[in-house]
């Protein structure tokens, strides 16, 4: 097996020299940056889309309490069932 440290060493040689080439006032995110950005606020876009039509088929609307009426139902704790047999 080749040794990894040498081919590690020589890679950053290159990227050093690459490095030293780019002036620090000058970096700028360029086309890739922009490209990332643009794709991400799709994502962004079309999700908050779907979450608008998700949440446009919930229905808010309440069932009545039936404890206020004074109406007992047989699954509530309080109401008198018998425990099943098993």
């Amino acid at each position: 097996m080749p040794d990894m440290s040498a081919s590690a060493s020589l890679a950053m040689t290159h990227l050093a020299t690459l490095a030293k080439e780019v002036d620090e006032d000058k970096v700028t995110p360029g086309v890739l940056g922009f490209i990332v950005f643009a794709v991400m606020a799709l994502a962004v876009w079309a999700l908050m889309k779907s979450m608008s039509k998700h949440m446009g088929k919930v229905d808010f609307e309440e069932s009545p309490d039936e404890e206020a009426s004074g109406k007992e139902t047989t699954d509530s704790p309080s109401g008198k069932t018998s425990p099943a047999k098993g």
